[in-house]
């Protein structure tokens, strides 16, 4: 190298210098790359990854990412990232497929919201939203980054479902009286009222008696109309059958057998 160089003119020796303080400088460019040997070099754009270092007479070598890796920045890298995978079992679902130049997208499922992120603040981990329990009642519904909030029921309400608080029924309202105490989880049970009890049978009591009365009297009338017409109608003769078929030799056989002889 040195046998080489001193036949070079003044004005090369320059160059080269120059050439030695880019390459090999403490500092690269923005859009440069230090190998380990300290060179600085191109670097490669997205997608892309070094295959080769500079030289001296080429530029950086770069080939492309293969299926399931990406790089999204220009870099000096040898090797491209692995694409994200989205998981159902964690909650996720794939948004936007990998591509060579940009990482998998993935989105929260519904019914279920983001807790634990990754260093690109993407979501790496969603859990399912909690549901309110019986007694209780949704105060605010979960989102994709927050999980639902639940609150008690007050007296005097109810919640079956872990949905919405319901005031207990006011039996007095309609006309009945309260059985069962409700709580939080269920509604007071109503029943008829003794008052209305009475007031029914009040009612139905004559009713009863008077719909006895008009039976009997209407059997009574019945009756004696049946008699009645028993009384008025005419007693007929009955006319026997099997006396005037019999031959006269029978009938003087039959007299003479009732007169006794004298």
């Amino acid at each position: 190298m040195l046998l080489t160089l001193r036949g070079l003119p003044s004005e090369q020796y320059f160059l080269l210098g120059f050439h030695f303080v880019l390459v090999f400088g403490k500092d690269c460019g923005p859009a440069e790359y230090k190998t380990n040997d300290g060179q600085c070099c191109p670097m490669c754009n997205k997608g892309l990854v070094v295959r080769r270092d500079c030289t001296l007479v080429f530029s950086t070598s770069c080939m492309p990412c293969i299926r399931g890796t990406f790089m999204n920045e220009a870099n000096g890298l040898t090797k491209c990232f692995p694409c994200s995978p989205c998981d159902p079992g964690q909650g996720l679902f794939t948004q936007t497929e990998c591509k060579p130049t940009s990482n998998t997208v993935c989105d929260v499922l519904d019914g279920y919201y983001c807790r634990s992120y990754s260093s690109n603040s993407e979501c790496s981990l969603a859990v399912e939203h909690t549901h309110c329990s019986p007694g209780q009642s949704t105060k605010s519904p979960g989102t994709k980054t927050t999980d639902t909030m639940c609150e008690e029921c007050q007296h005097g309400f109810y919640s079956q479902h872990g949905v919405n608080c319901t005031a207990w029924t006011d039996c007095k309202a309609i006309g009945q009286y309260k059985t069962e105490d409700g709580s939080q989880t269920r509604d007071v049970v109503c029943g008829k009222s003794e008052e209305s009890l009475r007031n029914r049978a009040i009612v139905l009591v004559p009713s009863s008696v008077l719909l006895f009365v008009v039976f009997i009297f209407v059997l009574f009338v019945t009756k004696g109309k049946e008699t009645k017409e028993n009384q008025l109608s005419p007693k007929l003769p009955v006319e026997e059958t099997g006396f005037h078929e019999r031959s006269p030799v029978a009938v003087e056989e039959l007299h003479s057998e009732t007169i006794p002889q004298l």
